[in-house]
């Protein structure tokens, strides 16, 4: 009788876990409102053409006198010279 009655509470447990979990599901499926996690569309990457190191072109630093190339910081920018 007493594993009968264990049997049944875990039985009853598991049938509530199961409801609650289609009633999770469902709700997401259908969009329930929340916002969801964007994501940042992919950015262009460029190298620093006085070291080398690759960074957004959006965080990056143009020299008109350089032609087209892209620094990382200042001091690379003033220190470049053409090869």
């Amino acid at each position: 009788m007493k594993y009968l009655l264990v049997l049944l509470v875990v039985a009853v447990a598991i049938h509530i876990w199961r409801r609650n979990r289609r009633a999770r599901m469902a709700a997401r499926a259908q969009g329930d409102g929340r916002p969801g996690r964007t994501i940042a569309p992919p950015q262009d990457m460029v190298a620093c053409a006085t070291c080398g190191l690759h960074l957004p072109r959006a965080d990056a630093l143009a020299s008109p006198a350089a032609r087209g190339q892209y620094f990382c910081c200042a001091e690379h920018r003033d220190a470049f010279a053409p090869r």
